[in-house]
């Protein structure tokens, strides 16, 4: 049987990557709703068809406004977030707005119409892990979040939490390890080396380029998510990851090499405050519980994929370019 899913933050990366997913490969009809600030894009939707999507232009903390799409959804996928670290370390206040009160709205309509909820997190509210350490990020991981941007995710799964203790609300969580693919904004990491060298541009590193991220493909996260949300326990929290550890100096390597340049022709820049050292991921209980596995388990062929989509749609990032070199000027990056 057919669902009706509330998507928000539905027009950005991952959320707009999982409604192409769901659209796909399931019958069910959904509605984004999303603010459309600069990380939200109209075109990351086209294509799809018209009969089974429904485009709302909306804040998460619009209680009215969440309360009549909630009450005619039968599931709410939560994608809607702040999520770019320096932009949190600029100007904190979007994140809590949008992190912390957007997530309470959201709890409060799913608590009074008992609509299942599933909440979209990240592997940064854990803090991070020494380089050298067999260790990864579990269920059971305490949270050591290091920026506003970490804090207000880190709180905002803790309300998830607090509600379905206290009200009996039909959630899960999951936390997922750094996204790469299609329609990523080119503030976040790959994308913008991507789009330097599109433009003659050399790479910036941050500090020495060793702090490491544990990658996955986008539609590899959606597939998790969708997997939860049909068969994921009430209550539990879910890790997924797709075993992508690399260096952020071990991707611009391979980022250039793939587009025919000298692996070393990058720069290094000042690091970043509170930069975190290392991000891994353990998804065993969502493999083993859930059956899940990802598709894209080759970085190297997902990354070159991935440019080439770059590559085809200029027109899609060259209106973001400009004003993210500027903020990136600003600081000395």
């Amino acid at each position: 049987m057919s669902r009706h899913l509330l998507v928000t933050g539905g027009a950005g990366f991952i959320g707009s990557g999982f409604v192409h997913h769901v659209l796909a490969h399931t019958d069910d009809t959904v509605t984004v709703l999303d603010k459309l600030t600069y990380a939200g894009d109209k075109t990351s939707l086209e294509g799809l068809p018209d009969a089974r999507l429904t485009l709302v232009e909306g804040d998460v903390a619009d209680a009215a406004l969440v309360e009549e799409l909630v009450g005619a959804a039968d599931a709410v996928v939560h994608y809607a977030a702040e999520s770019h670290n320096d932009n949190s370390l600029r100007d904190p206040s979007p994140f809590l707005r949008t992190n912390l009160v957007g997530t309470f709205t959201l709890l409060e309509a799913v608590r009074r119409h008992g609509t299942r909820y599933h909440h979209i997190s990240t592997d940064e509210v854990y803090g991070d892990l020494p380089l050298e350490d067999p260790e990864r990020f579990t269920e059971d991981t305490p949270y050591n979040p290091s920026s506003p941007y970490s804090a207000t995710k880190a709180g905002s799964d803790l309300l998830v939490r607090a509600w379905v203790r206290s009200f009996g609300v039909q959630a899960t969580i999951s936390n997922c390890s750094n996204n790469y693919g299609p329609r990523q904004h080119v503030e976040k990491f790959i994308p913008r080396q991507i789009t330097n060298l599109l433009d003659g541009v050399r790479p910036r590193l941050y500090g020495a380029g060793t702090n490491v991220r544990d990658w996955i493909h986008e539609e590899d996260h959606s597939s998790a998510v969708l997997r939860i949300l049909d068969a994921g326990r009430i209550g539990e929290t879910y890790l997924i990851g797709a075993d992508g550890e690399k260096s952020n100096r071990e991707v611009v390597e391979l980022i250039l090499q793939l587009m025919g340049r000298d692996a070393g022709d990058y720069d290094l820049v000042a690091d970043r405050p509170g930069h975190d050292l290392r991000y891994a991921i353990d998804s065993t209980k969502l493999r083993t519980e859930l059956g899940w596995e990802p598709a894209y388990a080759d970085f190297e062929a997902g990354l070159a994929a991935t440019i080439d989509w770059y590559r085809e749609h200029e027109g899609w990032w060259r209106g973001q370019k400009d004003a993210t070199e500027a903020a990136y000027a600003r600081s000395g990056q």
